[in-house]
């Protein structure tokens, strides 16, 4: 019964020596500093990437402003999340009221197929208000973008 006891004790008292991963002792370090991308309140951090190609933009007028429809087509079927993002809080620059067409890629690799199959409808909707100042609504992609006047 002795020696069962004395190997254990032994066996712990030389593990706590060790840097093995067994040693609880080594299971934490030591703390570190991290820098933290510090974000303004109201900010959204935008991890979704621009559609490759914007292929058609249409504004449709209604009694409270107009809704912006957009095309996209990515490079391979299987995007998704797609939305137009406004650019400088929705407020025109010079008359231009722009819009990044994002898109959120898919976890898997897809098949390209054909050019209709991938394609992705967004829309937005855009008060008279918001309008008031607008000449041009722009919508950006990655290779292109397109625009249409008043």
């Amino acid at each position: 019964m002795k020696k069962p006891i004395a190997t254990l004790l032994l066996s712990a008292l030389l593990m706590t020596g060790c840097a093995s991963k067994l040693n609880p002792f080594n299971w934490f370090k030591r703390s570190t500093n991290e820098t933290v991308q510090q974000v303004a309140p109201g900010q959204v951090i935008e991890n979704r990437n621009l559609v490759d190609q914007v292929i058609s933009l249409q504004i449709e007028k209604t009694n409270g402003g107009a809704i912006i429809h957009a095309v996209g087509l990515p490079p391979s079927q299987g995007y998704w999340d797609a939305e137009l993002v406004p650019e400088n809080d929705e407020k025109p620059v010079k008359g231009v009221l722009t819009y990044k067409f994002r898109i959120d890629q898919p976890f898997e690799f897809k098949r390209a197929s054909t050019p209709t199959s991938r394609e992705v409808v967004v829309g937005h909707f855009v008060s008279n208000i918001k309008l008031r100042d607008v000449t041009t609504i722009r919508v950006l992609g990655a290779r292109n973008a397109r625009s249409s006047r008043r």
